[in-house]
């Protein structure tokens, strides 16, 4: 019986041991809670109160700390203890780390202090405005002033920058000088129309109205050529004002637009879509390589935040208080292979057409290409690179490539041009519904003879007219650091698909660009793929993959006589062929080979290209809906060319 009593004595004083050594919560999880609730912005988590005990509703802490917040409420502020609590009683402070992603790149990190006090057995939360940062007062904010970074610049082949300053006229009326206003209108409209430039002037008698007598209205900025071009018919006109400047500008307003894109204001939905990227009114590329590089043109913004300091009507009161800034660093440069002499040819040749349109100019010594042009204002969209529409008789080229090269046919070997030519049920006719009986087969490609190459499609087989068009880069996987599409060309087809295959129908598909690359190709007599950026850039677009795969090795050299014999048969296009309109053109001899391309059921509806080479450079011309190359692509090409001799 002793024995238990002294068993139960001790398992007592274990038991009161024990309790002894139990700790008390420190302040730690009650820190953790708070800066977990600041960031996520819920602190329903939280004991909160002020410092003088009152309790503070956690809604309404999580609003202050976003008013606090001001322009970087939508950034989400990592917090982390910057030490150990320090602890006094029933009162702890924290020294708190605060980092803020205020853009892409550019951080602000500052430690604060979080005050606790112990009520019971419980940490709370003791919460003013300095909480978020040592100098915010109650009704304060924090506001991000953008300190723009110089943007990159993208280069010429030569290494010059293709947007720099450039002198501009702002167009303005003053409300004082104006003494007939429906004619100053009118007269301003005529004006901008005359120079193709669109304005709308409908708002501006509205402006006029509303505006102090001596201002300057600004109603358009031109570029001092344009200006130049209108002057005498505005100048004179009462009320009329004007300020000379400069901004940075392409060496044209349509200047390779499509391809090198635009850069604006950064958009809402940008802003929203990548949180803590951009600063609002900084500058961003809104498409083309603008856009595709931005990151690597932007640079890194610069910022300054503030704590706004209240103002009076007259402007007067304290300077705003400065709690951290920080420069901004310049944007990389591009550089790119462009030619300005070859662009602004290309961009004026297709000036003269109202239709979708693109231009292409390669170099064929190295595949550098020269000028990528969309027209006639430019383009929104780099149609040069992706368009991805039928050939028409310009694959003529790659059908005859085919068959030279595989012994099939040569060029002086008779193959009749019938005026129809059925297949399997499907009848295939010429344009205009030409026969020319049985002639050499360099005529039915000079003439461009739809039946000939119709008839010969069995000889391709399978795969042959995809492989022919593989080995000249169609199809197949090219790195060129932007957006491309370079063809799709259909195997195993069935024989009538095989028939219009062969002269650029049914189910193939190409660009400009990768026609404008094969043309390359048969001029210099080996594969080289086409190069845009002489070196690409860290961030470059995947390549853009072609069902053909990999194309053959750059300087993969094409069989000699095939090659030879098809650079007649281009150059029998230009003499006696479907583009005579090119004989007289100056330098050296043009070799081409045209096409209408059909795009539904209706014949009446066709795409017109031009594509071949010149000396140095390759070309191929696209007209959407362009309906006959001679009278639309094969003009163009002829304009083109000629800017250039």
């Amino acid at each position: 019986m002793r024995r238990f009593a002294h068993l139960a004595v001790l398992a007592l004083l274990v038991g009161v041991g024990l309790a002894g050594c139990t700790r008390e919560p420190g302040p730690e999880q009650a820190l953790r809670a708070f800066l977990d609730g600041w960031h996520s912005g819920d602190l329903g988590a939280v004991t909160l109160e002020d410092p003088n005990g009152g309790a503070l509703a956690a809604a309404d802490v999580t609003k202050q700390i976003e008013t606090l917040s001001g322009d970087l409420v939508a950034t989400k502020a990592t917090l982390n203890p910057a030490g150990d609590p320090r602890v006094s009683d029933d009162k702890a402070t924290v020294p708190v780390t605060v980092e803020w992603t205020v853009a892409d790149g550019l951080v602000w990190k500052y430690e604060t202090t979080v005050g606790l006090r112990k009520v019971e057995q419980n940490w709370h939360v003791v919460f003013t405005p300095d909480t978020v940062h040592p100098q915010l007062k109650a009704d304060d904010h924090l506001s991000v002033l953008p300190i723009a970074a110089d943007r990159g610049s993208i280069l010429d082949g030569a290494g010059d920058a293709i947007v720099k300053q450039r002198p501009v006229v702002n167009v303005g009326v003053e409300p004082q000088r104006v003494t007939n206003q429906a004619g100053l209108v009118a007269a301003l409209d005529a004006a901008f129309k005359s120079i193709g430039v669109a304005v709308d002037l409908s708002d501006l008698p509205g402006r006029i109205a509303a505006a102090n007598p001596d201002a300057f209205i600004s109603v358009v900025t031109l570029r001092r050529e344009a200006y130049d071009q209108i002057r005498d018919k505005i100048h004179d006109i009462p009320g009329t004002v004007f300020e000379e400047g400069t901004l940075a500008l392409a060496p044209t307003r349509t200047f390779a637009r499509g391809l090198l894109g635009t850069v604006g204001d950064v958009t809402r939905e940008q802003l929203d879509a990548n949180p803590g990227k951009y600063l609002v009114g900084e500058q961003v590329g809104q498409s083309g390589l603008q856009k595709q590089y931005d990151d690597l043109l932007r640079g890194t913004p610069g910022a300054q935040i503030v704590i706004p300091q209240p103002r009076g009507a007259d402007g007067s009161g304290d300077a705003d208080i400065i709690v951290f800034r920080s420069e901004p660093a310049p944007g990389a440069t591009l550089r790119t292979t462009l030619d300005p002499k070859v662009q602004n040819a290309a961009d004026a040749a297709l000036a003269g057409t109202a239709k979708r349109s693109a231009l292409v100019a390669i170099r064929v010594s190295d595949g550098a290409i020269l000028a990528a042009a969309n027209g006639p204002s430019g383009g929104d969209l780099n149609l040069a690179f992706t368009a991805s529409v039928p050939p028409g008789s310009t694959f003529k080229m790659v059908s005859a490539f085919g068959l030279l090269d595989s012994g099939q046919v040569t060029s002086d070997a008779t193959v009749d041009c019938p005026k129809a030519f059925t297949v399997d049920g499907r009848t295939f006719t010429n344009a205009g519904g030409f026969e020319l009986g049985a002639v050499p087969f360099h005529i039915d490609f000079a003439k461009s003879c739809n039946t000939a190459f119709a008839s010969l499609a069995p000889r391709l087989g399978g795969d042959g007219l995809s492989k022919a068009a593989a080995m000249l880069g169609i199809g197949t996987t090219w790195n060129l650091g932007a957006e491309v599409f370079t063809g799709s060309v259909p195997t195993d087809s069935s024989t009538v698909e095989a028939a219009a295959a062969a002269f650029g129908q049914g189910q193939t598909l190409v660009s400009p660009v990768c026609l404008g690359a094969a043309a390359a190709a048969i001029a210099r007599g080996a594969w080289v793929q086409p190069k845009l950026l002489p070196e690409l850039p860290e961030g470059a677009p995947a390549p853009a993959p072609g069902p053909a795969g990999d194309p053959p090795a750059n300087g993969t050299t094409l069989k000699a006589e095939p090659v030879a014999a098809l650079r007649a048969m281009m150059r029998e296009v230009v003499t006696s062929g479907t583009a005579t309109a090119l004989t007289d053109v100056p330098g050296a001899p043009v070799h081409v080979k045209t096409g209408t391309a059909e795009f539904n059921n209706n014949p009446a509806d066709t795409h017109a290209w031009t594509i071949g080479w010149q000396g140095d450079i390759a070309f191929a011309v696209f007209v959407e809906q362009g309906g006959s190359s001679a009278t639309t692509a094969v003009p163009i090409v002829e304009t083109f060319l000629r800017a250039l001799a």
